[in-house]
């Protein structure tokens, strides 16, 4: 979010999924989208068909290089090297759209500037990418007219996540490609509601639709609606609050529909923040391996008992509607959360449905303002979308930026905060599978998904493993500096030489207790896609 809204003023997609399958040329960087986001893979696949043009960046050999025109293979953590790498052959060979950089950016000269450390020769030796590769990239995105950017979470999960997303900004408004049909920068969300749960004031430092909590005027506003007293300052980040609870400094924690012990980086430390908490509360489906530390169980209702909305990667606010009542005890989630608030003595959780928490929304939310359950009963709404005439906005910053101009930014390039050595000589980066969602809590329980895949596995190249002593389906030990867990070995040249891949999906085998908790310093996103390991035969079968 951080990084497009200081260059847009936005942190969402500017585009919507349909609209890829049209563009010239697309940049797919720091995604996998065939196994994380089938559906606009497959939107990816349709461009190819129709002679677009596919340039993958992504460390490891993923399924989409097999349509790639161009495969730029960097090191694990080199993407701002690798973008301005871009853009200086960009500049360079005068491919940019002077006319939209003069009519519509500002601090193009000193981003200029910038590129100044980021010669071809540089690049190379930083991203282990050959500069004549670095130079077809480059011509091709600038000449795609128009040119789309997909990025996920291998751009935001490092400690530099923030540089990552300014140089894809950057990189799309030097060629114009923002603002215009099946252009644009696309971040794809990792979970089905995560836009919408920052729409709605999930972030530590804004209100609904990203107001400041720090503004006096939004302050004001919401003290209003509210009947209140609001602070001004920002909340504690989610890395924040366990530092925190590991500290004696937050005493308990509420915790809905989520699993850090699993998800999280370095987790045995986030076990002990947990446990050390005077009172934990986890609303959940399911006994997780959160909900196992927890004093007080609230039971959630599934997706098929419960009405509301959720709002999609393309900004797309979308109905669910209950298929049956919730079983036993078990309840929607705003209706324990307003349950609860009314136990404790706060006003104005009277709802009676989820239908007139939207309005309120809409009420609070100008971006949301005019959409209401009546008016998204078909295909949804895509916000803004501020009055209720509005019919919603497939794409953003057609002829102004939501912060006015776009804003370029010079950038250094900076390594990971954990890199290879003699003791730990290889990289592990952590991934997601097609066949189970984040900690497995519900795709574990489906028979078929674990007939298919039943255990972590660790992806290691063939080099790697000979060096090792390691065959296909040996149990290896992999060791950080934060801890070590047990896994079957997958011998593949899908991993580059000198890196590890595992998912996170499995509690036996928890990869979070490997990855480095060092976070993005503006977004404070961990540094999951990067940390220092040792691999070695466990000797067991």
């Amino acid at each position: 979010m951080a990084g497009l809204a200081t260059a847009f003023g936005s942190g969402a997609m500017t585009n919507s999924i349909h609209d890829i399958g049209d563009a010239g040329c697309i940049l797919a960087i720091g995604t996998n989208p065939t196994e994380t986001h089938p559906v606009t893979a497959l939107e990816v696949k349709r461009a190819t068909f129709k002679d677009g043009k596919l340039i993958v960046a992504n460390p490891r050999e993923i399924g989409l290089v097999r349509f790639a025109d161009v495969w730029l293979q960097q090191k694990p953590g080199t993407d701002v090297a690798l973008l301005m790498g871009m853009m200086r052959v960009i500049v360079d060979e005068e491919l940019v759209d002077s006319a939209f950089i003069q009519e519509r950016c500002e601090n193009y000269d000193s981003f200029r500037e910038s590129l100044a450390n980021f010669d071809l020769e540089s690049v190379e030796q930083i991203t282990g990418v050959p500069g004549e590769k670095i130079t077809e990239a480059a011509r091709i995105y600038a000449g795609g007219n128009p040119s789309t950017i997909l990025y996920a979470m291998g751009i935001t999960q490092h400690s530099h996540g923030t540089d990552n997303v300014l140089a894809i900004a950057n990189l799309a408004m030097l060629t114009g490609n923002v603002g215009k049909l099946s252009s644009g920068v696309n971040p794809l969300r990792g979970q089905n509601n995560v836009q919408g749960a920052c729409d709605v004031g999930s972030l530590p430092n804004v209100y609904t639709g990203y107001q400041s909590v720090a503004d006096p005027a939004v302050k004001e506003k919401f003290e209003k609606a509210w009947g209140g007293s609001l602070s001004q300052s920002p909340g504690l980040t989610l890395p924040d609050i366990f530092t925190a609870a590991d500290k004696g400094q937050v005493k308990a924690i509420y915790l809905i529909g989520e699993n850090p012990v699993l998800s999280d980086p370095d987790s045995t430390h986030i076990r002990k923040a947990l446990e050390s908490l005077g009172f934990l509360v986890v609303q959940d489906m399911f006994l997780t391996e959160t909900a196992q530390l927890a004093d007080v169980i609230l039971p959630a209702a599934s997706f098929a008992e419960r009405d509301g909305t959720f709002t999609n990667t393309e900004r797309r606010v979308q109905r669910i509607r209950k298929a049956i009542d919730p079983l036993g005890d078990s309840r929607p989630d705003w209706e324990i959360t307003c349950q609860l608030a009314r136990k404790m003595g706060a006003e104005g959780f009277d709802f009676e449905n989820p239908s007139q928490i939207m309005d309120e929304i809409a009420s609070l939310t100008p971006s949301y303002g005019g959409i209401s359950y009546s008016r998204i009963e078909g295909g949804g709404l895509q916000w803004p979308c501020p009055t209720k005439d509005h019919p919603g906005t497939p794409v953003l910053h057609t002829e102004i930026f939501t912060r006015g101009k776009g804003k370029f930014t010079p950038l250094e390039y900076r390594p990971p905060a954990e890199l290879p050595d003699g003791e730990y000589p290889l990289t592990l980066t952590t991934v997601r599978s097609l066949f189970h969602f984040h900690t497995g809590t519900m795709t574990r329980k489906v028979k078929d998904l674990n007939a298919i895949l039943s255990e972590e596995m660790v992806d290691i190249n063939p080099d790697d493993a000979s060096t090792l002593g390691i065959d296909d389906g040996d149990a290896v030990k992999v060791t950080s500096r934060r801890g070590q867990v047990v896994a079957k070995a997958r011998v593949t040249p899908v991993s580059p030489v000198g890196v590890v891949t595992m998912d996170f999906h499995f509690a036996e085998s928890p990869a979070n207790v490997l990855t480095n908790p060092a976070s993005d310093p503006v977004a404070k996103t961990p540094e999951l896609k990067v940390c220092a390991v040792r691999v070695e035969k466990d000797g067991r079968k």
